[in-house]
Formats: structure tokens, sequence, C-alpha cells
């Protein structure tokens, strides 16, 4: 039977600690907590389940303290654990079954993640696959009977395991926080770097979802840059003309505003959420007409980019309000 090491890293999370460990306790042959810096009774609370937690000094990354903590695990396999995150009854039986069953060859095994959109996260399903447990030590081996290579892509196994996912009221100001430093970074050319583009991505779902307009001056100033570079490509591009307009709209600078909005027309690379946009603004405005015409193309003729909600429930909604029947376009093709 595989052994099991519970890695978690944690701040301020009294509220919800314990439920995520209660639901993991049967599972784990050892629970590892890396604290960032705790002002509550996080720690407190977290000696109660095991002796090994640590105090670790935040850099500002995610991965430096995910790698510390991975760092301190013993067992054969590694289940990485947030706060916010708990098994039901059936899929802790799951989870301890999984122990008496698991093929050692297997590296990598994927659960489903859930309740994705009752809790305003960046994501677009419910339901998802993520990566939870992980080989700790990963052996190469040759494969093939002939002309044999050593077998560098891990094996990954789906299970029907489901993690509820419960996001506090603070996750995403302090992720924007987190992308504000980023966008702020300066080569060694002394010119501004721009992220990784999936890092990219995930910095305009939070925009659009959870900004705030505090965020909304530095997430233009990030992709109005991105927006006239030429070496990237046009999807790329295009989300980055998006939201551009959307940080320039709901920041009031009506100028920007228009000036990425009519460029994301011009190019055929309008987002429903950025057409959303402008069928606020002409409601704004008290032209209804311009507002459901804006909100209808939200709905039909644009595909949401950052939030799936963009291309039905937030334009039908606006459309009712204004007195139109958005229930017939809602069969989208």
């Amino acid at each position: 039977m595989i052994t099991v090491s519970v890695c978690m890293i944690v701040k301020n999370e009294e509220e919800r600690l314990c439920a995520c460990l209660d639901s993991l306790r049967d599972f784990a042959d050892e629970i590892i907590i890396v604290d960032t810096g705790s002002t509550d009774n996080t720690k407190e609370l977290a000696l109660r389940y095991t002796d090994k937690v640590f105090d670790y000094e935040w850099t500002g990354s995610f991965a430096d303290a995910r790698n510390y903590c991975f760092g301190k695990a013993t067992c054969d396999y590694i289940y990485t654990a947030d706060a916010d995150e708990t098994l039901d009854n059936e899929n802790q039986a799951k989870l301890r079954a999984l122990k008496e069953v698991m093929d050692e060859k297997v590296d990598i095994v994927q659960m489903y993640y859930c309740n994705q959109l009752e809790n305003n996260t960046i994501y677009s399903f419910d339901r998802e696959l993520r990566p939870k447990l992980y080989k700790r030590v990963r052996g190469f081996e040759f494969e093939g009977e002939i002309h044999e290579m050593v077998r560098l892509e891990p094996r990954v196994i789906e299970l029907d395991i489901d993690i509820i996912h419960k996001p506090g009221i603070g996750h995403a100001s302090r992720d924007l926080k987190a992308f504000e430093r980023l966008a702020e970074r300066e080569g060694n050319d002394g010119m501004p770097k721009i992220m990784d583009e999936r890092l990219e991505h995930i910095y305009a779902k939070e925009l659009v979802i959870a900004g705030e307009y505090e965020n909304y001056e530095p997430g233009y100033k990030y992709f109005s840059r991105v927006a006239e570079l030429d070496y990237i490509g046009m999807e790329r591009l295009g989300i980055a003309i998006n939201m551009a307009a959307i940080c320039a709209a709901r920041r009031g600078d009506n100028i920007g505003f228009m000036k990425y909005a009519l460029r994301a027309a011009a190019g055929n690379i309008m987002t429903s959420e950025l057409a959303c946009e402008l069928g606020a603004y002409y409601e704004s405005m008290h032209d209804i007409n311009e507002a459901c015409m804006w909100y209808y193309n939200a709905l039909r003729e644009c595909e949401p980019a950052m939030d799936i909600n963009y291309g039905a429930k937030v334009p039908v909604e606006a459309m009712e309000r204004l007195g139109m029947d958005a229930t017939i376009y809602l069969d989208r093709e």
C-alpha cells in the first residue's frame, strides 16, 4: 500500500483549515503545513493535526512556497491541498480505497475540482480535472522492445473523486495584487516585462470577474502595453485589446475604451465581455436600442473569453432589464 504526504501552504485560514484537514486526516500518512505569515490561529489549529508545521518567509511566489513544502515530504506520494477544499464522506472513502489499489507506476492522479461557478472563481467549468496526487520520487525507465527510449512523459490517471472548492472573500484581491506586482517587473534592459500567456489570461479572468476600481488602472496599463506588441499571436493580441477596452471602461476612461473597443470591432476579435461593456455604456447613456444591440451581440455574435456568464447570463439579464425577451436568443449555434 502506498503512503501519502498531504502538503499545504496556508495563511490566515483559521475558519476553514479544520474542515479541510478533517476530511483528509484518515487518508494522510503525514501532514505538512507551511505557514507563510498567519496572524490568526492557523498555526495553533494546524498543530492539532501534525507536528510538521513550518514557517516560510513569503517571496511573492506560490511556486517557491509549494516547492519548499514538497521538499519536507517523505512518503511515496504527495497530495496537494488548499484550506478551501473539502471532501464529503463518499469521496473520503474513495481516497482511502485508492491507497489500497494504487499502481505505483502511476506518476500523477487527477481528480475533479468542483463547485467552481458558485464562488466567483475564474474557472469556466463547475467540475474539471486537476492533478492532485503526485509521485514524490519519479524513477526513469526504458520502454520499447527495440530502439528503446527512456520514458519521459508521466503516467497520468483520472479518478472520479470530487473535491469541493469554497474560496474565501479575499482570495481574488490577493491574487490581483500579485498580478499587479508581476505586471510592474522590469527586464534586464530596463523595459517592462510581460507575463507568460497562461498567467496573462488568468489575470484577465481575475480582472473581469473580481476586479475593483483600483485594479483597473494597472490592468489598463498592462494590457494596453501588450496590445501594442507585434510578435504575439492573434488570440493573445485579441485578449489584450479586449481587456484594455474593458479596464478603460471600468475606470471611466471613455477615450481609451472607445479606442480599443473600435480596434476589437475592426479586427473582428470582440469578446462577449467587451460587447456587454458596450451595452452597459449605452445603457448608461439611456440609448436603449443601442444597448440591446450590443447585449444581443454578446449573446449571439461573440464568444466569452474570460467569464462564460458574459455569453449568456449577463446579456440575458440586461436585455430583460431593458424590457426585451432575450430567452429566444439563448440557443447558441
